[in-house]
């Protein structure tokens, strides 16, 4: 792992997801790149147009300008090589397109999460670079001190179309030197006996050199419930999701657990595309 985007609005919850992306860094020896996208309203883009508007917009960059060096400043960020970036559109359009260009191995982004009827109308940008992005994406809910997810889960229905993200989760955990929690969540509408669960897991594993991990079966009423009670039943430090990327019609309509888990549990969660 050499480069790592690290989106930033500076809130607190963006300072929170620097944080851990510095404690990864220092570890892998990997270069941060701090970006701050700035969706310009139609008012300021006309303003841009005029002479007269020039001058407040390029105050406001500097402005800016000046926040992304403070962030660079802080104590838990030396040794760390830091490029920051001001960007221009769409935030998540902009991020993605940034991972892509330069060549990103792992985005670290926080998220407060949103529920009810703001969820359903607006959404998040943290959900759509998850459903979206190539990379694997690492989302971080609230402080932490330090970053050590040495007892990691990952949840999967274990298909052939996971193996290839799956090894991706592995060489994440190995950096951290974690156990990793495989576990199937059986449910009402999935369900599986144990037996049959069982052997769907030792197939797909056995193709991978494990060393230090467990193999689970945990039922529940759905699957993204299933995931959180496991995880906290053992006092996870990480959840590891795979997602498809649907877009449109059929993602409104099939939902996504990695973005919902995402969005909603409390703790961190990486997702790796299929």
């Amino acid at each position: 792992m050499k480069r790592i985007l690290v989106p930033t609005d500076f809130s607190a919850h963006a300072n929170n997801a620097l944080q851990v992306a510095a404690q990864i860094a220092k570890k892998t020896k990997a270069e941060i790149f701090l970006i701050h996208m700035l969706e310009i309203p139609t008012q300021i883009n006309d303003a841009i147009v005029g002479a007269a508007g020039v001058p407040e917009v390029m105050l406001f960059i500097k402005k800016i300008n000046e926040t992304l060096l403070k962030s660079k400043e802080k104590n838990s960020l030396q040794g760390v090589k830091i490029t920051e970036s001001i960007k221009f559109g769409r935030t998540f359009e902009g991020i993605l397109s940034f991972s892509e260009k330069n060549e990103i191995d792992l985005i670290v982004m926080g998220s407060h999460g949103v529920s009810g009827i703001e969820e359903v109308l607006i959404g998040s940008n943290t959900e759509k670079i998850v459903r979206l992005s190539d990379v694997p994406v690492l989302v971080i809910k609230k402080k932490t001190t330090q970053f050590t997810p040495t007892n990691f889960v990952f949840a999967s229905d274990f298909s052939k179309e996971i193996k290839k993200p799956f090894k991706k989760m592995v060489e994440f955990a190995s950096i951290f030197d974690a156990k990793i929690n495989l576990v199937m969540i059986c449910t009402p509408n999935s369900f599986k006996t144990t037996a049959v669960a069982e052997q769907i897991i030792s197939n797909f594993i056995s193709g991978f050199k494990l060393k230090n991990y467990s193999t689970h079966i945990y039922n529940d009423l759905n699957i993204e419930k299933g995931i959180s009670n496991f995880s906290n039943s053992i006092d996870a430090d990480l959840i590891g999701l795979c997602t498809h990327g649907r877009t449109g019609l059929a993602h409104f309509f099939t939902g996504s657990i990695s973005e919902d888990l995402a969005n909603h549990a409390v703790k961190p969660v990486i997702t790796f595309k299929i």
